[in-house]
């Protein structure tokens, strides 16, 4: 797999593209979806692990809303990763993780996942990059495991965002009364932080893509929505999955 430059890479949607059309194609896709992911349950020999990373103010609740929403929750669990606790902090970084890997017939979404753990942890400096390059290894031989061993389907999306976008959103969250419940201050510190992030996601992307990585343009929620649907709708109609017989 080529390098991957963030910088090369548009955060927008091909010009062109007319915006209506691709909302029209997406609801018809998530229809679809509703249907292969009831296969997906009721076949249970496939699980697949959604992965989703992007700077704040990417996206990422939103496309769980708007796209893994619309499926049925009683096969769907999201998952979400903020500041390890005390007792996950006495286990290996991965202890938290593996615990939320998908069961076979269920979609297991990652806002946020272990690889915070090479990122965040090294923008600050809390990793240095002999230990993140073992954690490196370690996020490699897990997926592996889990791709080989429990007929895991791993779709890894980075939600590529602008800077200049992620200071509208940021702001959004102040005035919008709707969103500042979102809001901390911490977000614009980070956002000063974005050439490292930058970097060290690019190091991620380039080390970690045993199970490859999906660079998604997100300034555009549309645009965004589209594209991981149709990445989901390609994987599970390709799994050629068959209901199960009357059981004897």
């Amino acid at each position: 797999m080529p390098a991957i430059h963030l910088q090369k890479i548009s955060t927008r949607a091909p010009k062109g593209l007319n915006k209506e059309k691709i909302k029209a194609k997406t609801t018809k896709l998530l229809e679809e979806l509703d249907d292969l992911q009831n296969l997906l349950y009721a076949e249970s020999k496939h699980a697949v692990l959604v992965v989703v990373q992007g700077m704040d103010g990417s996206g990422k609740d939103g496309l769980v809303r708007d796209v893994f929403g619309k499926l049925n929750p009683q096969g769907v669990q999201v998952r979400s990763y903020k500041v390890p606790t005390a007792e996950e902090l006495a286990h290996d970084f991965l202890w938290r993780i593996h615990e939320h890997a998908p069961a076979k017939g269920m979609i297991q979404i990652f806002n946020r996942s272990h690889y915070e753990d090479i990122i965040v942890t090294r923008v600050h400096k809390w990793c240095n990059d002999k230990q993140a390059k073992e954690r490196m290894k370690a996020i490699n031989d897990f997926e592996e495991l889990l791709a080989k061993h429990n007929g895991t389907h791993i779709l890894k999306f980075y939600l590529h965002l602008s800077p200049e976008e992620q200071q509208i959103r940021l702001q959004e969250r102040i005035k919008d009364p709707k969103k500042q419940w979102k809001y901390n201050e911490k977000d614009f510190e980070e956002a000063k932080l974005w050439k490292n992030y930058m970097k060290m996601y690019e190091d991620c992307f380039n080390h970690c893509n045993k199970q490859p990585w999906k660079i998604i343009p997100a300034d555009q929620n549309w645009y965004k929505d589209h594209l991981i649907t149709t990445a989901l709708h390609s994987l599970l109609k390709g799994l050629n999955m068959q209901y199960p017989g009357l059981k004897k």
